[in-house]
């Protein structure tokens, strides 16, 4: 009975290839992610040192990283946020390497790194909605991290799905099979860009 079981639990994991190349994206993701907080935790030393300090991504009144940087929101634990995405994405991109390499996690594992990827997530979504709605200011790099923790995020998500550590109805675990949850990926991220267009586009260069 035990090894019908464990046959069971063979088949039903994603082929290799498969978590290989979802594994690719989240690194390309990442990467991009902890570049972009590297050079946002650059910028928060310099304005540090003098809040008069510019940048290049200090475009117009609304596109400025340094406005951003300044609020007590881009320091909501006493230090800049940056230095958190530099801990969310180095942790994922050291799961998403091993998993390109064709390790397999136990399934406790994957949920711990899930849970702690989904606060990620959240804290980078409600940075979104501070600077959307509060703060009327948008930091590109900013964005950028939204739009790769997302990213990072569908991908592990997807993962744990088709690898059944995550429990999922049939037709999202049918929809992950085919590729098709990329398009609610895509739909989300083209919602949150049509909301920061249709706010802030006419501005953005002005």
């Amino acid at each position: 009975m035990s090894g019908e079981v464990e046959v069971d639990e063979i088949e039903d994991r994603a082929p290799l290839a498969w978590v290989r190349r979802t594994s690719i994206e989240m690194i390309l993701s990442g990467v991009v992610g902890l570049v972009a907080s590297f050079v946002l935790s650059i910028e928060a030393w310099q304005l540090a040192m003098d809040a008069n300090t510019r940048f290049g991504c200090d475009v117009s009144a609304v596109l400025s990283c340094s406005s951003v940087a300044q609020s007590w929101q881009a320091r909501i634990l006493g230090f800049p946020n940056a230095f958190l995405g530099i801990l969310f994405e180095t942790a994922v991109l050291c799961v998403s390497v091993a998993l390109m390499a064709g390790v397999r996690f136990p399934r406790w594992y994957m949920l711990c790194v899930e849970a702690l990827y989904t606060v990620g997530l959240a804290f980078a979504l409600w940075l979104f909605s501070q600077s959307y709605a509060v703060l009327h200011v948008l930091c590109p790099w900013c964005l950028l991290i939204t739009v790769t923790t997302t990213l990072v995020w569908a991908g592990l998500t997807r993962i744990n799905i088709r690898e059944g550590h995550l429990p999922a109805p049939a037709l999202l675990r049918s929809a992950v099979r085919s590729g098709a949850d990329w398009a609610l990926t895509g739909f989300f991220l083209f919602v949150l860009a049509a909301l920061v267009g249709a706010a802030y586009g006419p501005a953005m260069f002005a």
